[in-house]
C-alpha cells in the first residue's frame, strides 16, 4: 500500500504513474466523484425520473432532494441514496429504466468523466471493475460500452411484476461502505487482488484497502475528458432534456413546463392558421428566431420542381425551410406521427420504404412543384450526418443542398422511444429556439446523374459532404435502422 501525503490515508490520483500499468493490471473504481467529476448523482436520477414519469416524477424528486441531502449528511450515505432511488424509480417499468440507461444517460455520463481517474482506469487493460451505490441498471450500459468496464457491481432494485418498487433489493442492500468490499471480493474471487483502487470518499476506503495500491480522486474542479477520447463516441442518443438537470435546471424545467406547453400551442396555431409569407414575422414575435443564409432559389418555372436535399435535425426542418422560402414546399417523411402530419402547415407525404413506390411518389410530387427531402431518413442530434439515401439523386438533376441547424435550450423535439405525437410540442416549448437554414448552390449539371453521368451514390455522397462541410459536421455510414436499433430496438415505424 502506498503512503499518503497529508491527512488522507491514500495518495491523490495525480501521483499514480499510469505508464507502468498495462495488460497485466486490474483496476477497481467508484463512480460518482471518481470516474465522474460530480460527487452528486442527482442529475442522473433526474434524467431517469423525467424519462419514466415526466414532470410529475421530476417534481417529486425535487421535493424529496432536500430530505435526501439531510439524511446523507446526518444519518448515512445509504439513507440519502435510498430516497433518490425511491423518487426516481418507484412504480416505473423496469424496461423503461433500462431504455433510459441505454439511450439517454450515456451522453450525460460521457460529458462528466474525470480526466485523472480515466487516465488510470483506461491504462489498466487486464480487467476494469466498477463498484457504485447507483443502481446497476442505470450505469452498466455506459460503463461497459464507453469506458470499457468488464464488470459492474451496483445497487440492485427491488421489482414486482416488471416494475420497480422504489426499494432496494434486500439481499445485498445499498452498495456503500463494507458492501462495496464484499461485492469486490465476489467479482475477483479468492486470492486475486486488484492492482489499483480508485475512490473519493471515506465510504470507499473498505474496498480500496483490498487493492495493492489505491488513490483518492480530489474534488477540485477540472475539465471533463473530451468525449472523443473515450472508448466509444456517442453518435445516437435519446431523451427530451437538453441540459444536464442539476437541481436548479430541474426546478426551472418543472416551473417552465406549463408555460412552455401553452406557448407551443400558440406557435403551432400560428403555423396552422397564418399564410406562409407571414410566418417568419409571426414566429419572431413568438420567440422563434429563423436565420436564413445563402440565396433561396425562386419558385421553379420548369416542367418539374426543385428538390431541396436537406439534412435532418428535427421534424420541423421542412417547415422552417418553407418559412425561409416564404412559400409552402411539400415534404416527404418516413415516420412522422399522424398528429404531426395533421398539425403541419405544409403538405407532408409519407414514404413506405418500397423503392419503386417511393420513387413514383417523389416523381409525382416533383411534377407538381418543389419538394423537400431529408435523405438521412431520420434525425441525428450530434454533429454527424447519417448516410444519404441515393434515391433522390436518381429522380432529378435540379438539386439544391440545404444545411439546417437548430438550437434548443431546454427540450429535444425528437424521440426514438417516446410518443412522436409530442415532438412538435416539445420543439416549440423551448423558450428561444433558433433555426438556421443555409441554402447552398444548386448542383452543377456535371455533378448530377443525368447531366454528368454520375452514379446516384456519387451524387448523394457529394451532397452529404457539401452539407457536412458547411456545418463542420462529420459524415458517417450509419443509417436510420442503426439509430432505431441502438436506441429503441425497432425499425422506427410510427402510426400514432
Amino acid at each position: 500500500m502506498m503512503a499518503a501525503t497529508g491527512g488522507e490515508p491514500f495518495p491523490a490520483v495525480e501521483e499514480c504513474d499510469a505508464s507502468r500499468l498495462g495488460a497485466h493490471s486490474t483496476v477497481v473504481s467508484d463512480l460518482d466523484g471518481t470516474l465522474l467529476r460530480s460527487r452528486s448523482a442527482f442529475p442522473y436520477y433526474a434524467l431517469v425520473a423525467f424519462e419514466t414519469g415526466g414532470v410529475p416524477r421530476l417534481a417529486l424528486l425535487l421535493l424529496l432532494a432536500p430530505l435526501a441531502a439531510a439524511l446523507y449528511h446526518a444519518v448515512s450515505e445509504a439513507a440519502g441514496v435510498r430516497v433518490l432511488v425511491f423518487a426516481a424509480t418507484a412504480g416505473a417499468r423496469v424496461a423503461d429504466i433500462e431504455s433510459a440507461a441505454r439511450a439517454v444517460l450515456p451522453r450525460f455520463y460521457a460529458a462528466d468523466v474525470h480526466p485523472a481517474a480515466w487516465r488510470v482506469f483506461a491504462a489498466c487493460e487486464r480487467r476494469r471493475l466498477v463498484v457504485t451505490a447507483t443502481p446497476r441498471v442505470m450505469v452498466e450500459p455506459f460503463l461497459r460500452e464507453q469506458l470499457g468496464a468488464d464488470a459492474v457491481a451496483g445497487t440492485e432494485l427491488a421489482t414486482w411484476r416488471g416494475r420497480a418498487t422504489g426499494l432496494v433489493d434486500a439481499r445485498r442492500g445499498m452498495l456503500v461502505g463494507e458492501r462495496k468490499a464484499e461485492a469486490l471480493r465476489e467479482m475477483v474471487g479468492d486470492g486475486d487482488v486488484p492492482d489499483v483502487g480508485l475512490g473519493d470518499r471515506r465510504s470507499d476506503y473498505a474496498f480500496m484497502n483490498l487493492c495493492k495500491e489505491a488513490y483518492l480522486v480530489p474534488g477540485t474542479p477540472v475539465e471533463a475528458v473530451r468525449v472523443d477520447k473515450l472508448r466509444k463516441r456517442t453518435v445516437f442518443h435519446d431523451g427530451r432534456l437538453v441540459q444536464r438537470p442539476t437541481p436548479l435546471v430541474a426546478l426551472l424545467t418543472v416551473l417552465w413546463f406549463p408555460f412552455g406547453l401553452l406557448l407551443s400551442f400558440a406557435r403551432i396555431a400560428a403555423g396552422a392558421l397564418l399564410p406562409m409569407p407571414w410566418l417568419h414575422l409571426a414566429y419572431s414575435a413568438l420567440g422563434v428566431r429563423v436565420v436564413v443564409r445563402g440565396a433561396p432559389p425562386p419558385r421553379s418555372e420548369g416542367r418539374t420542381g426543385v428538390l431541396f436535399a436537406c439534412c435532418h435535425r428535427t421534424l420541423l426542418d421542412g417547415i422552417f425551410l418553407s418559412v425561409a422560402l416564404r412559400r409552402p414546399v411539400a415534404a416527404v417523411t418516413y415516420s412522422l406521427s399522424r398528429l404531426s402530419e395533421l398539425l403541419a402547415p405544409i403538405r407532408t407525404v409519407r414514404l413506405i420504404r418500397d423503392r419503386a413506390a417511393d420513387a413514383a411518389t417523389i416523381r409525382s410530387l416533383l411534377a407538381e412543384g418543389d419538394l423537400t427531402v431529408c435523405p438521412e431518413g431520420t434525425t441525428c442530434r450530434e454533429p454527424f450526418l447519417l448516410r444519404f439515401s441515393a434515391l433522390f439523386a436518381e429522380l432529378t438533376d435540379d438539386i439544391v443542398p440545404v444545411a439546417v441547424e437548430c438550437r434548443m435550450g431546454m427540450f429535444h423535439g425528437t424521440t426514438a422511444r417516446g410518443w412522436k405525437g409530442m415532438d412538435p410540442f416539445y420543439s416549440f416549448m423551448n423558450p428561444w429556439p433558433v433555426y438556421t437554414v443555409t441554402f447552398l448552390d444548386k448542383l452543377p449539371a456535371e455533378l448530377t446523374c443525368g447531366g454528368g453521368g454520375k452514379s446516384s451514390h456519387e451524387v448523394a455522397n457529394h451532397v452529404q459532404k457539401l452539407i457536412a462541410s458547411m456545418l463542420s459536421y462529420e459524415c458517417t455510414g450509419f443509417t436510420r435502422r442503426d439509430k432505431y436499433q441502438a436506441l429503441a430496438g425497432n425499425d422506427g415505424i410510427s402510426s400514432l
